[in-house]
């Protein structure tokens, strides 16, 4: 069950890569529209799967901490893999020309990304909704 969780986080993470960078040639007016991504960013999304445990604790609790909790635990494994990765040279991202940049690793301006990205992958984990606001 973890490893058909961990390949539908996987597979979920490189579509939204790739539409991501996609669009963000749009704004380039690069209209090919090409999305990007790394062979590494597929483990790296897979561990989403470990938010399973996460979720179930965290079931009775508001929109928001829900959210905000999904959005620390990426912001933190970005940064742990980043890390991992940029000392073997190996990091396929770079955050350093943003503003809101930690060390190149982590956007803090990316916050809301992660924020609904953690909600959308609660969904996929346990299949509940996650429209309840309050």
């Amino acid at each position: 069950m973890m490893k058909n969780k961990f390949i539908l986080c996987g597979l979920t993470g490189w579509c939204l890569e790739i539409l991501w960078t996609g669009f963000s040639s749009f704004r380039q007016r690069k209209m090919k529209l090409e999305g990007r991504s790394s062979i590494w960013m597929f483990p790296i999304y897979g561990m989403a799967a470990f938010l399973t445990p996460v979720s179930h604790l965290l079931r009775k609790k508001c929109f928001w901490v829900r959210g905000g909790v999904y959005a620390g635990a990426i912001f933190a494994t970005e940064y742990l893999t980043g890390s991992f990765l940029k000392k073997h040279d190996m990091c396929p991202w770079d955050y350093s020309h943003s503003r809101w940049n930690i060390q190149g690793l982590i956007r803090l301006d990316y916050a809301p990304v992660w924020f609904l990205t953690g909600l959308l992958y609660e969904r996929i984990l346990t299949g509940r909704r996650t429209d309840r606001i309050s």
